[in-house]
């Protein structure tokens, strides 16, 4: 009988991070495995799961073939229930060895579960303060043998105990729709406890929740009062749970951080921690606040994920010292300090270009990004925030006659996301795009998906989400953190349907509805689904997703065309004017008629998913009707569309918004027309970008599609390359050719949304595409062309390693495949119509191929 390696250990939910699997919001997660190795007529028919708990074992047998996403077999997990478990599978009558055992334990899963209330500090902590600092004790007799600490704070926190830093987070909790849903985060402090008095002490900062936030200049958006809720539960080997809660008891003092800010920066007294300094000391007071709201997280925390040496320290015109890090990215500046007298100031100020060979800060706009301190004068000290971060590939220097080169570091922070996605060429300046693609989303990725992280905004901004989440999937495992992000949107929803423009929503604009930003309601659900087979996300987000299409329904009225009203269009198209970045070649009516059109036909495909048939008829109607009332509206009989415009003509090509052959036809040629009238320079924003070349392929004009792709003047992509971009550029031009700052307003250099082309590098040039959800199914269909010599591909999906290589030596083409066990693989070969069925194991073809132009062979595209 075929056989099986033994499975790797299984993964709760979509939670990434090792074993063990704290604080989980759900006592009944559903459980993933992978299957490393297997013979290659292998194909699982049972699993088996052992739960060891409450000192027992349970086995539990199943028939079945998934391995993704499979349901709790056992009764659920109770409130800080632990278990560990293993898994097995069976081929036939031939069974596995046991996996490895990852152990998993649930959170505080109901409000009851918390004896601690909020605390927040009397006569300190107010806005403008130096950042409080709330403490109490404990005192333990006996041996310890588990404790769990379980935190959250209106504001961002940073515990200790015992003088040692719990965990490794950094901003802890995040940022979510505070007023709906606050994470808490649950960590295993069993280590740092000790038998006799305990000392919990909670630094506290105003973070998103009452720091700047937005480009209105306001603060204290949620709330003006910091708070604390924590929870210390110890055990002792006698079976007793020891408790130390945030009560009116605790006590708060003055922290030696005086300033404190997101967008501003963070001002430090390091006098301050000295023994002979006496804070200011008052007492705490309980807040009432909503406990229903709390819950667990879904993705990963944010933490330092790199540290970056410095490349280059020297003096600009002006005298100043300057710092390049070589790389755009978010964190904070760590600086070694020495021989500086007590009370000396040290300033560190960010910024992500230089203009006129000095710091380029005017992209910051209202920003300050500087963090100052205070020194204590001691013989060696380290100046670094704990409450800030900012965007920055350079820094400047102020109070130090010296500085080397390994005295200064980048810390480099963000959601800790397991890398899951690879892409190289044979074309350099492609993969430094590519590249500049994964960094921008690193920095961008920070708790939630914004859309710059340097300046005064900073915010989840709906349409650059959507855009970019099928890249954003393959690069990263993106599912719980995305899942999290939904999460905030379905509260943020209102009740006519209207999705506000940012998640989670600041701006509060009454009643927002603009396409391509409030059709993330409906597109990062069916993503999500589409690249890990997730069914719940789609139960789960469905009420919103329908919520969404009758709210444009309403909008539209019986014509079925949305026209009127604000929308943002196709942004930042490259003709648009520095200073109205909406003023889009793209008639922006089309734009969200065409949108309308796929959503309805979105939610159709989600509820045919979960079986609601009856929803999907309604909703697939829908779509059709609006079709229809598209075509007519906006396309000649000869399949001209409304403002001639690149991003028109990829809409309809892509979403088949067009009844006619001849149309499509047209379409296709129309498009590929007006991409060679520009000389082969782009002429699409952030809604057009993503389908432009997919949509020249699908046309059969691969050829333009390529010489689009690998254009190097302004704008395409490749040319923020050629200027040394480290990261996306939020404009096409957002450095001019001379070396200047874009004047436009709205001018990032690390701003993900143009990078969603990425996508189509990995599904179509290296051919790596998820042909059923989950990946189940693998479609293998490189596109090539005589400009590329190779190309691969490499995806960590639910089912364990994809990869994709191919390579051109004269007349002969190579290709090399995996796919993982559990998965089958559609090989295209060039030239042919019809797919080489593959299972698990790798594969490898060398055939004949003439590559005069580039030849569509076309991925697998939804």
């Amino acid at each position: 009988m075929a056989m099986a390696a033994a499975p790797g250990p299984p993964r709760f939910e979509h939670h990434t991070d090792a074993s063990p699997a704290l604080g989980l919001g759900t006592g009944a997660p559903r459980l993933s495995w992978t299957i490393p190795d297997a013979e290659p007529d292998y194909q699982q028919t049972a699993y088996e799961v052992e739960i060891t708990r409450r000192g027992a074992v349970e086995l539990h047998t199943v028939e079945s073939c998934e391995q993704i996403l499979v349901p709790w077999p056992g009764e659920p997990l109770s409130s800080r229930e632990a278990a560990s478990l293993r898994v097995r599978v069976a081929h036939g009558d031939t069974w596995s060895e046991w996996s490895s055992a990852a152990s998993v334990e649930a959170g505080l899963l109901e409000p009851t579960d918390w004896a601690a209330t909020f605390a927040s500090p009397v006569g300190l902590g107010a806005t403008e303060m130096p950042a409080p600092i709330l403490s109490s004790t404990i005192t333990i007799s006996g041996d310890v043998s588990s404790a769990r600490l379980y935190a959250t704070a209106h504001g961002v926190y940073v515990a200790t105990l015992n003088g040692s830093r719990v965990g490794d987070q950094v901003l802890a909790p995040g940022w979510t729709s505070y007023p709906n849903r606050l994470r808490y985060q649950t960590y295993d402090v069993t280590d740092l406890v000790r038998s006799g008095e305990n000392v919990l002490e909670v630094l506290l900062g105003d973070g998103w929740y009452r720091g700047h936030l937005g480009f209105k200049g306001e603060k204290a958006l949620y709330g003006d009062r910091l708070a604390l809720l924590a929870q210390l539960e110890i055990t002792t080997t006698d079976g007793h749970r020891h408790v130390l809660a945030t009560d009116e008891s605790w006590s708060a003092r003055e922290s030696e951080i005086l300033t404190h800010d997101l967008y501003d920066g963070q001002r430090t007294d390091l006098r301050r921690r000295d023994r002979n300094w006496h804070p200011g000391i008052a007492g705490v007071e309980r807040i009432e606040a909503d406990m229903t709201r709390l819950v667990a997280p879904e993705g990963p925390p944010v933490r330092i994920t790199e540290v970056l040496p410095a490349r280059r320290v020297w003096r600009s015109p002006s005298g100043r010292t300057l710092v390049d890090f070589g790389q755009n990215a978010v964190g904070w500046v760590r600086l070694r300090v020495r021989g500086l007298a007590p009370g000396d100031e040290v300033i560190v100020r960010h910024a992500e270009v230089l203009e006129n060979e000095e710091l380029g800060t005017r992209p910051l706009r209202a920003a300050k990004a500087t963090d100052t301190y205070l020194v204590a004068g001691s013989s060696e000290e380290i100046l670094e925030p704990a409450l800030t971060f900012h965007g920055f590939r350079y820094a400047e220097i102020t109070g130090l006659a010296d500085l080397r080169n390994e005295d200064i570091e980048a810390v480099v922070a963000g959601s800790d996301l397991r890398r899951t996605g690879w892409f190289t060429s044979s074309h350099e300046l492609l993969n430094r795009f590519h590249d500049n693609v994964v960094w921008s989303m690193r920095g961008n990725f920070l708790d939630v998906p914004t859309d710059c992280p340097q300046r005064d905004e900073r915010l989840g901004w709906t349409g650059d989400t959507q855009v970019f989440a099928p890249t954003a999937m393959f690069l990263f495992d993106t599912a719980g953190f995305l899942g999290s992000w939904l999460g905030d949107l379905q509260a943020e929803q209102e009740t006519d349907g209207s999705v506000p423009f940012v998640i989670p929503d600041v701006l509060r604009d009454q009643s927002p509805a603009a396409a391509a930003w409030g059709d993330a309601a409906t597109i990062v659900p069916w993503v999500l689904y589409e690249r890990t087979g997730d069914r719940g996300i789609l139960a789960r987000q469905l009420p919103s997703m329908r919520r969404w299409v009758d709210k444009i329904a309403a909008l539209a009225g019986p014509d079925r065309l949305w026209t009127g009203g604000f929308q943002f269009g196709d942004w930042l198209d490259p003709t648009a004017p520095p200073d109205r970045p909406g003023d889009a070649k793209a008639d922006p009516d089309v734009v969200a008629t065409a949108y309308f059109a796929r959503s309805a036909e979105t939610v159709a495909r989600a509820a045919r998913v979960l079986q609601q048939l009856d929803v999907a008829d309604q909703y697939a109607a829908l779509a059709k009707a609006v079709r229809t009332a598209f075509a007519h509206a906006y396309v000649t009989p000869a399949g001209r569309v409304l403002s001639d415009a690149q991003t028109v003509y990829a809409l309809t090509v892509m979403w088949d918004l067009l009844p006619s052959d001849e149309q499509r036809s047209e379409a296709g040629r129309r498009l590929a027309d007006l991409v060679r009238e520009s000389g082969y320079r782009i002429g699409t924003g952030f809604v057009g970008t993503p389908l432009v070349t997919d949509a020249l392929a699908k046309a059969g004009h691969a050829d333009v599609a390529y010489r689009l792709l690998l254009q190097t003047e302004c704008p395409s992509w490749l040319y923020p390359v050629t200027m040394g971009a480290t990261t996306v550029w939020e404009r096409w031009d957002s450095m001019l050719p001379d070396g200047s700052i874009n004047p436009g307003e709205m001018t990032s250099f690390n701003h993900y949304a143009l990078g969603a082309i990425a996508d189509w590098l990995h599904r179509s040039v290296a051919g790596l595409a998820p042909g059923a959800p989950g990946y189940r199914e693998i479609v293998v269909r490189p596109l090539l062309s005589s400009t590329l010599t190779s190309a691969s591909a490499r995806h960590l999906t639910p089912y364990g390693e994809a990869h994709v290589a191919w390579e051109i030596n004269s007349d002969r083409f190579h290709l090399a495949v995996r796919v993982p066990v559990g998965a089958t693989g559609h090989v295209y070969l060039p030239g042919t119509e019809t797919a080489e069925i593959v299972r698990h194991g790798n594969h490898s073809w060398d055939v004949a191929v003439q590559i005069d132009t580039p030849a569509l062979v076309p991925a697998f595209t939804d």
